[in-house]
């Protein structure tokens, strides 16, 4: 039964924004709580059925009661806006620029967050957040190829014209070392990262020795034979087993 004595004046636009935001799916649910419980007042329901109704003890209604009619539907918006994410000073950035742009020292290829937050005392959100500020991508790598042969733009064309058109009934292989198990230096310097652009590598590089692994794979029993040589000869090309 309705409560005159709690009736609460509530005009016919703020009823419609109210209503709104009592059958709202996407509002916060305080945002709706809060409209329904004015609503209810609006009705002239009682505390103490609100109270039953929505599970609000008589201070809560009291204090968006108040609000309300201070503010009107604006005042029912949380007062809370939330801790606002802490901005690493600039030393701080600078230290983790400068840091991520130069090579870990336990052997690693590159920093991740999480590594580079333990080695300057961090927080990983605090260096993912200083990072992507900065556009530095420390776990992307490109190559470049920085060639002096006066006919290197005439011979890549007949590679690439060979792997567009191949000749008619034909069948083009490409046949290369696995040169990651070699050990190498590159010729060209390393690029380092910076803002918006990868650490970029060159492709040539200086060999410091060989040693040829030859290995044959058994599809029927799933073996593998293998075996090394220090030259490429016409024995060692075959492989013993």
């Amino acid at each position: 039964m309705a409560d005159n004595r709690n009736l609460l004046q509530v005009t016919a636009g703020q009823r419609d924004e109210l209503e709104r935001w009592a059958q709202s799916r996407t509002l916060p649910a305080g945002d709706v709580f809060r409209a329904r419980l004015i609503l209810a007042l609006a009705d002239g329901l009682s505390y103490r059925a609100i109270e039953r109704q929505l599970g609000a003890s008589a201070p809560t209604v009291s204090l968006w009661k108040g609000r309300f009619q201070e503010f009107g539907v604006s005042g029912l918006q949380g007062q809370h806006k939330g801790s606002k994410p802490r901005a690493a000073t600039p030393a701080v950035q600078a230290r983790i620029i400068r840091r991520v742009q130069q090579k870990p020292t336990d052997g690693s290829t590159h920093w991740s967050c999480r590594r580079l937050a333990q080695q300057l005392g961090l927080s990983k959100s605090t260096v993912q957040r200083v990072l992507a500020q900065a556009k530095l991508q420390p776990h992307r790598l490109e190559r470049y190829m920085a060639s002096n042969d006066p006919q290197f733009e005439e011979k890549a064309a007949d590679i690439i014209g060979l792997y567009m058109n191949p000749p008619q009934h034909a069948a083009v292989f490409c046949v290369d070392e696995k040169s990651a198990i070699q050990a190498l230096d590159r010729l060209d310097p390393v690029l380092p990262l910076s803002p918006g652009r990868a650490e970029r590598h060159g492709f040539e590089y200086y060999r410091h020795g060989t040693l040829s692994l030859y290995a044959a794979l058994d599809v029927k029993t799933g073996k593998v034979d293998g075996k090394t040589a220090p030259r490429h000869t016409s024995v060692s090309d075959h492989l013993k087993t």
